[in-house]
Parts: C-alpha cells; structure tokens; sequence
C-alpha cells in the first residue's frame, strides 16, 4: 500500500495555512529534539493504538514524514492511517533532512508550552 506524495512547497503551504495535520513518524526524542511546526509525535508502533486520540477527524488532511526518503516510518504511519479509515493522508518522503536543508523554521519540544510537551 502506498499513499500520496506531497511536496515541500506543497506541505509549507498547507502548514502555513493551517489546513493539515503533520505527523512526525519518528517519535519520542528526535520529535522533541526537532520537528515541523506542528508536528504531532507518532512512532509506527503505537499509530494504531493513538491515532484516534490524535487525529479524530479522519477526513481531515494528515501528512506523514521522518528523517528522509530511506526511512520507512512515515510510510508506515500513512499506511496504519489509511487502513484505519483516515481518507486523506499524504506521505512528505524527503523528510525532516530535506526541509532544514531548504532552512525552513522547525520546532522543538523546549519551545513548546509545557502542557503541549
């Protein structure tokens, strides 16, 4: 199962506009370390348990990344979505790499409000 592909321009766009949910595939430090802005940690071994705590509109657009086009997390968390019903989910394959490499704005869990964190 493959999902959609989304490009940089295109999810900078839809982040700006508020109009997706971005899912950080890798989870737990890398997230709290650096992430999209947004970007809400699932790790592909909890996905089925969380997503709908996470994401409970499953007609709202999600976007799916990780560290790069090798990584296979994003991939999976879009595939773990889709088969849970989610109907509109994107995969950004360039990853986090690519998006700091074009020097777009990240955030980390220290910049957060603690409730958030």
């Amino acid at each position: 199962m493959t999902t959609d592909l989304i490009t940089r321009d295109e999810l900078r766009a839809a982040i700006e506009a508020g109009s997706v949910t971005v899912i950080d595939a890798l989870g737990g430090h890398y997230w709290a370390t650096q992430h999209l802005p947004g970007a809400l940690p699932l790790h592909p071994s909890e996905a089925a348990e969380r997503a709908a705590d996470l994401l409970p509109d499953r007609t709202r657009p999600v976007v799916t990344y990780c560290s790069n086009p090798a990584c296979p997390n994003s991939g999976q968390v879009a595939n773990t979505l889709t088969r849970l019903g989610y109907t509109n989910v994107r995969t950004y394959k360039e990853g986090i790499e690519d998006w700091t490499a074009a020097d777009l704005p990240t955030e980390s869990a220290a910049d957060l409000p603690a409730e958030s964190a």
